[in-house]
Formats: C-alpha cells, sequence, structure tokens
C-alpha cells in the first residue's frame, strides 16, 4: 500500500477524530506528513500500547540539513557524521521520555550506538536526503486512543526533537569536526598499515582493559597506559596534523606471552575490537587491527557442514574423509579446524587465537606425547606445524596468546611478553633460550595445503512456504531464532553491538531465499554488501520497510552465522 502525503493539519485533525476510540484506530495514522522542513512518515504502527513500539521515519533535504558537504564527501566520513548525528540525537532523548498512559505510551526511542563506529540503519545519509528511523509509543490508557498527548508527541516532541538534533545549526560544529577527523586519521593510519604490511597498531597511551566484562567502557582507575616496545616502535603523520606512536605488529606469526593477570588476553582483546573504529575517550582510539582479522577459538558441539578440515585433522579410524567434515557436535579440536578454515574461506588474512580458548590437542603435541603416541595413531596436524604454511601458502599471519606452550618459540617470527600491562619485545632472548633448550618435538605437516576451501550453498535449512508465518529474528547479541532452530553465536567474539545481530538476521533471510547452489558462500555475502554499500540498509529489509535498529556486521559474522544452521546445505563436488 503506498503511503499518502498529507499535512501537519491532516494528522492533528485525524488525532482529534480517533481520540477515546479503540487502539487500532491509530492505524488510520500510517502515511507521510509533511512538516515545513522534513518528512514524518508513520511506517508501521504498533498492535497494542504493550507491543513494539510503532516504527517512525524522518526525512530532511540533505541540503535543508546545513551539513557542510565536505563532512560526508566520502564513506569515510559518511560513516563519521552519520554516527555523531545519532550520538547527538540519542543524547537529546536520554531521560526526556514523558510517561503518557499505559504500557510504552509517551516513548520516543532511538538507537543507542556503542564505542564503535558503524554504519547504522537509524541515521543514514542518501543521495539526497538525510534519513532517520526511530519508534514512538503511541500513547493510550488501556486500548484507548489517547488523542490529545499524541498531538503533543507528533506535533510539538518530535519536531522540537528533529530540530535540536539534525540541523547543522543545532550541532556542535566543533564536536563534529573532530569526530570526523578522528575517523579520516583511523583510515589514514589502516592504509599506511596495510602499505607496510601490519596487521595491526596499538598506539601508546591506549587504556586496554574495560571497566567490567559486562561493560565496553574504558577501565578509569588503576589502568596502565600503553607504551609500545622501542623496537617495535613506529611514529606517523596522520592528515590532521597529529602524530600518532604506538606498536606495530608486522604480518607473520606474532607470540604475545607473559604471566598470568599481567595483560596478554587483554590485549588480544583489544585485536580483537581492533577490526572497528572507537570514538574518543574510548581508549582504543589507536588500536587498529586488519580488518579482515578474525578470532579462533573451540567451539565444543558447534554443528559443522561440509568443510575441509583434512588440513588440521585427516586419517580418521574406519577410513572417514575429512575433506567433507559435516558433525552435529564438533570437539574442541574439530571446531577450532573448521572455524579457521571457514574464516580462511571468506578471506581472513589475520587469526587471533588465545591459548586459553583453545583446544589443547588441536595446538601442540610435544615430544613427550610423540613418543608414546606415534604420528600413524594420532588424526590431528596440529596448529603449530601448519601455521607458518598457513603465511607462507595462503598468506594468513597468526597472532597467538601462549602461556605455556614453549615450543611455538620455534616457529614465531616475534614475541612479545606481557609484564604488568606493558609490552617488551623478547624475541631475541625467546631465541637465546631455543638455542640453549632445544625441543625434542618433530614437525608433524603433512604436504601441502589445498587450495582454499570456497563451498558452493545449495540451501539454509526450511524455507518458508507462501502464507506461512515464520521468523528469522535477533534475540540477544549472541542468539538468532531461525525459524526453530536456535543459532547459537556466543563463540563468535567479535561481534560489537546488537544491532549487527539483527542485520545478520536479515542477511540469514535474504540468503535462504537465494542460496540455490550456482554460488558458494563468500559470493552470495558478498553480493549482498554490494546492495547495501549502494542501496543503503533498505536493501536487507523486507517488505514492511527497514527497522532502525540494524549496525552494519563484517562478512565473517554473517558467514559465521551461515555456518551454525542445522540445516545447511553444501552441494556435492
Amino acid at each position: 500500500m503506498a503511503l499518502q502525503a498529507h499535512s501537519p493539519e491532516d494528522l492533528k485533525r485525524m488525532l482529534e477524530r480517533i481520540d477515546g476510540r479503540g487502539y487500532p484506530a491509530y492505524r488510520d495514522l500510517e502515511g507521510e506528513y509533511r512538516f515545513p522542513t522534513f518528512v514524518l512518515t508513520v511506517e508501521h504502527v504498533q498492535s497494542d500500547p504493550f507491543a513494539p513500539p510503532s516504527r517512525f521515519r524522518i526525512d530532511i533535504p540533505l541540503q535543508t540539513t546545513g551539513i557542510p558537504e565536505e563532512l560526508y564527501a566520502d564513506p569515510v566520513r559518511r560513516t563519521a557524521v552519520e554516527d555523531f548525528i545519532l550520538r547527538t540525537a540519542a543524547q537529546n532523548l536520554r531521560g526526556w521520555r514523558q510517561k503518557r498512559g499505559s504500557g510504552k505510551s509517551g516513548l520516543i526511542e532511538i538507537l543507542e550506538p556503542t564505542q564503535v563506529v558503524l554504519p547504522r540503519s537509524a541515521v543514514e545519509i542518501g543521495a539526497k536526503a538525510l534519513t532517520v528511523r526511530f519508534v514512538v509509543g503511541l500513547p493510550a490508557r488501556g486500548r484507548t486512543v489517547l488523542g490529545r498527548q499524541a498531538a503533543e508527541m507528533l506535533l510539538e516532541d518530535i519536531p522540537s526533537w528533529v530540530e535540536s538534533s539534525f540541523f547543522w545549526k543545532a550541532m556542535n560544529h566543533q564536536k563534529a569536526r573532530e569526530h570526523v577527523a578522528l575517523a579520516v586519521d583511523q583510515d589514514a593510519l589502516r592504509r599506511w598499515m596495510s602499505a607496510e604490511g601490519l596487521v595491526a597498531f596499538v598506539g601508546d597511551g591506549s587504556i586496554l582493559p574495560r571497566e567490567s566484562g559486562q561493560s565496553d567502557l574504558p577501565l578509569r582507575q588503576g589502568a596502565i597506559p600503553f607504551q609500545s616496545p622501542p623496537s617495535l616502535r613506529r611514529e606517523v603523520r596522520l592528515p590532521s596534523g597529529r602524530m600518532v606512536a604506538g606498536m606495530a605488529v608486522p604480518k607473520g606469526i606474532t607470540l604475545i606471552c607473559g604471566g598470568g593477570y599481567h595483560g596478554k588476553s587483554t590485549l588480544l582483546r583489544a585485536l580483537e575490537q581492533g577490526v572497528y573504529n572507537h570514538i574518543a575517550g574510548d581508549g582504543r582510539e589507536w588500536v587498529l587491527t586488519d580488518p579482515t582479522a578474525v578470532k579462533i577459538r573451540a567451539e565444543d558441539g558447534r554443528w559443522v557442514r561440509g568443510v575441509n578440515i583434512s588440513p588440521f585433522i585427516n586419517n580418521l579410524p574406519y577410513g572417514k574423509s575429512t575433506r567433507r567434515f559435516t558433525t552435529e557436535s564438533a570437539s574442541g579440536a574439530t571446531s577450532q579446524a573448521a572455524n579457521i578454515m571457514e574464516a580462511v574461506e571468506m578471506g581472513a588474512r589475520v587469526l587471533l587465537i588465545d591459548e586459553d580458548t583453545s583446544a589443547t590437542n588441536f595446538m601442540i603435541r610435544d615430544a613427550r606425547m610423540q613418543a608414546l603416541v606415534a604420528k600413524e595413531h594420532e588424526p590431528i596436524t596440529p596448529f603449530i606445524d601448519r601455521a607458518r604454511q598457513l603465511l607462507e601458502e595462503w598468506g594468513v599471519s597468526t597472532v597467538l596468546v601462549v602461556g605455556g606452550a614453549g615450543d611455538y618459540l620455534d616457529i614465531a617470527d616475534r614475541v612479545i611478553a606481557m609484564e604488568s600491562y606493558i609490552p617488551k619485545d623478547v624475541t631475541g632472548e625467546a631465541r637465546r633460550i631455543m638455542e640453549r633448550m632445544p625441543s625434542n618435538r618433530k614437525a608433524e605437516t603433512a604436504g601441502p595445503l589445498p587450495e582454499k576451501p570456497a563451498r558452493v550453498i545449495r540451501g539454509l535449512g526450511h524455507r518458508p512456504k507462501p502464507g506461512e508465518k515464520w521468523k528469522v529474528e535477533a534475540k540477544d547479541l549472541h542468539l538468532i531464532l531461525y525459524g526453530r532452530e536456535r543459532v547459537l553465536l556466543h563463540a563468535v567474539e567479535q561481534l560489537a553491538e546488537m544491532g549487527q545481530t539483527r542485520a545478520i538476521a536479515a542477511c540469514l533471510r535474504l540468503l535462504s531465499e537465494r542460496a540455490d547452489g550456482r554460488k558458494n558462500l563468500a559470493e552470495l555475502v558478498r553480493e549482498l554488501f554490494r546492495e547495501v554499500e549502494s542501496r543503503g540498509f533498505s536493501a536487507w529489509s523486507g517488505s514492511r520497510g527497514c527497522p532502525g535498529t540494524y549496525a552494519l556486521p563484517r562478512p565473517y559474522e554473517v558467514a559465521a552465522a551461515v555456518n551454525r544452521l542445522e540445516g545447511l546445505q553444501i552441494k556435492e563436488e
């Protein structure tokens, strides 16, 4: 149904007409209302005051906003200024709500951003207009429409919020320019890293510890600022003119070692999130990681479908092949092998691994165990014996936190020791120890790596029939319901906010319609990202319009959700 354009006076008369009627009368409001400086669209009205609130959209001609064109002249600047506008709008609503009846009555809410800067559907700058998506709790007493209170919200409160949030004249110009300049500098630093062959950069003075396990805010008291070792320290002048110095991590195999509670895993977690840009004051503004980096861990019990894990696990008893490995409950070792192969399939160039969350038998077989159990009786080729091949044959670097497996010193290009949260380059000392105390283990590599995987997808499982009620929705950061199936993402550790999981759920719905045995997974996912890049988040939305709750995930996390579907079907070779 096409939405009709009305005036604010029409809206006022409608609200007066339905005042005191049953809640379904609010459905009459669906449509467009042309205010002097913006268009308000009521896209979907909630079924009752306790249901999810109604979806609204604002469209403002870009020229009318007054936002300088240079602030959204390219994708990096555009994302940054969208993020700034969203933060301004959310701040202006914070603590604002006026209770106007039952349930969610009186609510005006927009997506709250986290510490990262991402494209989000709540605020999008298109070719001609600024689009804002938010929700409103239309006021009612019980199931009776409160028309006068609704008129106050829609004709007074929302226009006032729009004027204070989305027009350049009301914004903090200095903070807006600083926000965009930071993103431009971060992008320039990433391009410098790529040109210099670096996989990560950690700026001096960074605050890596977080406030708590439940908070992504920086630790305010007692945090030790990061200080790079002299041998790895690099300085860069950025477009804003500022100089940034920090620890540069080259491609290759990098070990992070040290005693317990000295900051090894804290550094790795910062690198995991370094695939995203962070806002000023986060403490990790200058912690940047290759955007293709994927955190790898063991994941007991996960579904695996048609993955070639033979580089790591082969020659199983009874002759079972691992070139198209499928299981309903993977072990720690098989799940970690599958996670690596799936990441490489999507184009990951860096693996981030923590010994603490890895399967021991997947990571290492020491000399004594090699002597006790002959290789012909051990189907696992440990990661230590494939890491160098991953680098040399596939161009995949590794950053590994290790606390107890000293044999990894033999394959490391550099070794960083964390001592009381301060990193030290101990590569030279590690090599002297290797000479003085040689390892007696034997490498167990069995031949070259195969071609990089590229599985063709026949289907994602259940496909709804016409008229069938079937939902794909995110329930929390690490859980998606795909029909009746629970897609568990607890081991997908680089998701930064709930909006990404909602967008992944939308991607699963689209992929369920497109996976027909003609394209491989990487091709299908790349196609989705090209569409959202050219058309915005509406490209991933259904017939009911685009919600304002999406944040852009990475292709790796979209593929991770696909790979955990019970009904995933892989085309036979």
